[in-house]
């Protein structure tokens, strides 16, 4: 097992609920000229969960499962950034109130610009949650490491998923990373250039249709760990030659330009001590049994 300092780790319990949909209340154009009015961010998405493709959906940046909010009116701010920056993919969540009292969940990572935190509940939890609904979520991972890798640096992961992710310790120092995609650097989009990536996320951008069916982006899934090559995400989201980063795939594809499946960081080196392998498996559903996952419900 991988060595960490996860006896020193900070755990929080951070208070939300479920943010209504929203809508920019107008047409939106896409990267083809074409106007469009459909579903995207937001709300407690009944037939979407984590496993499903992140593709094919009649929506835009659309959000599985239920996105979570501290403060829909702030943000950007208190509380509501401190949700962002704290809660973890992987972290347990749970209801307190309502008719869906006792429901559990898992938060898969969060979204920029809508600043949300995605978490996957059963479809019979989700049917009986109001938006109203109190959310607790224990949050456990930032500042989480790996004590014997001190050049690989972790963000927004809880220490129980790392364990789960069936990393392997090679002999020569490098780790060996399950994904499921090798994502080039030339597809990363909006999101570069974000000064941090302890909350938010940023797109894999599919407007070019020849590059998306070269690298398999079209398959895809919510909740996927990809690999994002010649991408830093030490001090913020950058192209660097020979870099890697390993995120998670947040929301759905995109019709605007610029834009594509949203994917949280997890782990970036620019050391070369990350191999990514390819693993169709390499899903947090299939990993820890929820949503589409093997053994779910």
């Amino acid at each position: 097992m991988l060595r960490t300092n996860q006896d020193r780790l900070v755990e929080f319990l951070l208070q939300c609920q479920p943010g209504q949909p929203r809508t920019r209340g107008t047409w939106q154009v896409d990267h083809q000229g074409k106007p469009f009015i459909l579903p995207s961010i937001g709300g407690i998405t009944l037939n979407i969960q984590v496993g499903d493709s992140a593709f094919g959906w009649a929506g835009d940046h659309v959000e599985p499962g239920v996105s979570c909010t501290a403060d829909t009116h702030k943000p950007f701010e208190h509380p509501n950034n401190s949700l962002q920056l704290y809660s973890c993919a992987g972290n347990h969540a749970e209801v307190v109130s309502g008719e869906a009292k006792g429901g559990s969940g898992v938060v898969i990572g969060h979204h920029g610009g809508s600043e949300h935190i995605i978490v996957d509940f059963p479809r019979e939890v989700k049917e009986q949650l109001t938006y109203s609904d109190t959310i607790m979520i224990q949050a456990c991972g930032q500042g989480l490491e790996l004590t014997d890798y001190p050049d690989i640096s972790l963000f927004n992961l809880d220490p129980d998923l790392l364990h789960a992710m069936k990393i392997r310790e090679r002999d020569d120092g490098i780790l060996e990373v399950p994904v499921t995609t090798l994502v080039p650097p030339v597809c990363m989009g909006s999101g570069v250039g974000a000064a941090h990536v302890a909350k938010g996320d940023y797109d894999i951008m599919t407007s070019d249709e020849e590059t998306v069916r070269k690298y398999g982006l079209d398959k895809l899934r919510f909740g996927d760990f990809v690999a994002l090559l010649d991408h830093d995400n030490r001090y913020g989201r950058a192209y660097r030659q020979g870099a890697l980063s390993i995120g998670i795939v947040v929301h759905s594809d995109c019709l605007v330009a610029g834009h594509g499946p949203g994917v949280s960081t997890l782990m970036t080196t620019v050391a070369g001590r990350i191999r990514p392998v390819i693993d169709p498996a390499a899903n947090i559903a299939d990993l820890i049994a929820i949503g589409t996952g093997l053994g779910a419900g």
